[in-house]
């Protein structure tokens, strides 16, 4: 067996690959919630209320 074809490093690939993923989404998210005009009032507003 070759150290490339390891099951713990075939293990470490997909939880990376499930980490960018993730981390993909979420600034996807991210985006689309900023490109919403409501949600960003709705966010300045919580902003001041804090101060």
């Amino acid at each position: 067996m070759t150290p490339a074809a390891t099951p713990h490093r075939r293990a470490g690939r997909w939880a990376a690959g499930l980490a960018w993923a993730g981390a993909a989404a979420l600034l996807a998210v991210v985006f689309l919630l900023y490109s919403q005009p409501d949600f960003m009032v709705m966010m300045a507003d919580q902003v001041w209320s804090c101060f």
